[in-house]
């Protein structure tokens, strides 16, 4: 994949995990149905989407700021995020016999996806790999 096509989808996951973040902290039900089924109402688990949500805000706001100044600066910003992405696949994957069916292969596929793309993206930001 072409680094500038890395360097969009880098930011387009940015801007997506700035989403979510949002939708995790003002209306926490909502992002987590899909992850978790009902469950997802319980105050408990709305507490922890709060909290995960408010994370997945600052990574996202905190990668577009690097971007915006330089690759160098986008590069960890991005291979965090893909971290951050990595774990959510990799708890998807243990839980995945108990998550909802309709919604497990879609959030498995968007966690994997986000992770291989930030780690790709991550490794075209890198000045010495040009």
């Amino acid at each position: 994949m072409h680094n500038e096509m890395l360097r969009k989808l880098a930011r387009l996951i940015a801007w997506g995990r700035v989403g979510i973040g949002i939708g995790a902290v003002t209306t926490p039900s909502l992002v987590l149905r899909p992850w978790v089924g009902e469950v997802g109402d319980d105050v408990p688990a709305r507490m922890l989407a709060r909290t995960m949500g408010g994370r997945d805000l600052v990574l996202g706001l905190g990668t577009l700021r690097a971007l915006s100044v330089s690759d160098a600066e986008g590069r960890p910003w991005v291979a965090l995020g893909g971290v951050a992405d990595a774990v959510d696949a990799v708890a998807g994957i243990v839980a995945f016999s108990h998550l909802p069916r309709r919604t497990r292969w879609g959030i498995l596929a968007l966690t994997l996806g986000a992770a291989v793309i930030s780690a790709r993206a991550a490794i075209a930001l890198d000045p010495s790999t040009r």
